[in-house]
This record gives C-alpha cells, sequence and structure tokens, in this order.
C-alpha cells in the first residue's frame, strides 16, 4: 500500500488518484494514518461482503436474542478466512 502525507495528497491529487485505481493509498496526517483512499469498485467489493446488522438491544428479533442466550455464535466460515490476510 503506498503512503502519503496529506499535504502531499492536496498536491498531487491526480497522481494519486490515479494510483488508487491499483491499489489502495493510507493518507497519513502528522504522521498518523488517517484515512485510505481506494478504488470504487474496490468499496463496493468490500461493501458487497459486509453482511453485518445492527440493532438496538430492545429491538432485537426474537431468533437473534434466543441465538445470544443460548452462546451461538454462527456458523463457520472458512471460506472467507484468505480475506483477513
Amino acid at each position: 500500500m503506498a503512503k502519503v502525507t496529506a499535504a502531499e495528497l492536496q498536491s498531487h491529487f491526480e497522481h494519486y488518484q490515479e494510483l488508487a485505481q491499483r491499489e489502495p493509498v493510507s493518507v497519513t496526517d502528522n504522521g498518523k494514518e488517517s484515512l485510505v483512499l481506494l478504488s470504487a469498485d474496490e468499496y463496493r467489493r468490500l461493501k458487497a461482503i459486509d453482511t453485518r446488522q445492527a440493532f438496538y438491544v430492545h429491538s432485537l428479533p426474537g431468533d437473534i436474542l434466543a441465538d445470544l442466550e443460548s452462546g451461538y455464535q454462527g456458523e463457520p466460515t472458512p471460506h472467507l478466512d484468505h480475506l483477513m490476510k
């Protein structure tokens, strides 16, 4: 992953915009990573594999509440392990 300062990104945005089409670009601010610039296609790919849902505790569906009470942690997903590298 390429790394660039926020100031450098502003100065040469077109270059890093082009680079982000091929690989993520890490943007640092005061020496700390603050964001990652990536292509719209890569963003959509990542969003498509994120199937999480958020609920308030008081609005949990009964089946999810029963699973939590029983200690169920979901089905194993070894076919997704490659995404964690």
